[in-house]
């Protein structure tokens, strides 16, 4: 049975785990493992009450530290390992639980970073720990990548949302431009962050920013809703992931001769620290 849910699932974020050691690589993927067995309890097509019941024993079972499941084990091996506060889990948690409705609808901006946060921010966070980043302001600029990366994934994902009853934004095409452009920002954010990452896992951070970020320039280039529609799942094919590699070289020279981490999205952090003190997860 292949358990590397990583290799299976997730291709952008996959292509630039080549770039990491075999010891940080597995470190990831156990990450990987935990947060899509959650997304799997909620994204799949059982009746919604057979999916709370799978998450909350699920939840019960982390909680209880329940080892004979070894994502369970591995979580807890990297919360105690890595320091990661448990808050942070408990964050995604609530998060993946918000989705465990009849009707899920976000109606303003601050929601919508919020569940950002909670369902991937979280994750940049914990990715942050395991890659060895200890700095305060580089911690902020990890969570503003996972918040990014989730921007993406919200307006690429639309009309899959829009199946399973799920209006995250508004479906129309310049709803979809706009978060976006509201990724934009919190890919701009996050990149002076990466420069605390170690030298031998840095590149792969780069790599997966760019490829990420890629996918927002193939959704605009549908122009309209309707082409939108027909496009299917939208992602950056191998060709396009080499070309972003390359670029990555850039990148990766520019943080090289960077000075010090100068970070500035304080003004969209002081919106989600209206619901969650993230002092207290970084």
């Amino acid at each position: 049975m292949n358990n590397d849910l990583l290799a299976i699932h997730a291709k952008s974020f996959h292509w630039a785990s080549f770039f990491l050691s075999k010891e940080t690589y597995n470190k990831c993927s156990s990450l990987y493992n935990f947060c899509r067995t959650l997304d799997d309890i909620a994204d799949d097509n059982n009746d919604l009450e057979i999916k709370k019941k799978n998450f909350l024993e699920f939840k019960k079972n982390f909680s209880n530290k329940n080892f004979e499941n070894p994502i369970i084990k591995n979580m807890w091996d990297l919360l105690k390992n890595e320091k990661i506060s448990k808050f942070v889990v408990d964050d995604l948690f609530d998060g993946v639980e918000s989705d465990l409705e009849n009707e899920v609808k976000i109606n303003s901006q601050k929601d919508l970073l919020v569940y950002s946060y909670r369902v991937a921010g979280t994750v940049g966070l914990m990715m942050s720990k395991i890659l060895k980043v200890n700095n305060k302001e580089s911690l902020k600029g990890a969570i503003d990548l996972g918040i990014a990366m989730q921007l993406t994934n919200i307006a690429r994902d639309v009309i899959e949302d829009k199946k399973r009853n799920r209006k995250y934004i508004d479906y129309d095409f310049s709803a979809i431009k706009e978060t976006i452009n509201t990724a934009d920002v919190f890919y701009q954010r996050s990149f002076p962050a990466i420069k605390a990452i170690p030298l031998s896992s840095r590149f792969s951070v780069i790599v997966a920013r760019r490829v990420y970020r890629k996918i927002g320039d193939y959704i605009l280039k549908q122009k309209n809703i309707d082409n939108y529609s027909k496009a299917g799942k939208i992602y950056v094919p191998t060709f396009g992931k080499i070309i972003e590699t390359i670029l990555s070289i850039g990148d990766f020279l520019k943080l090289l001769f960077a000075g010090n981490i100068n970070y500035s999205n304080d003004d969209n952090h002081s919106i989600i620290k209206k619901e969650i003190n993230l002092d207290e997860r970084i």
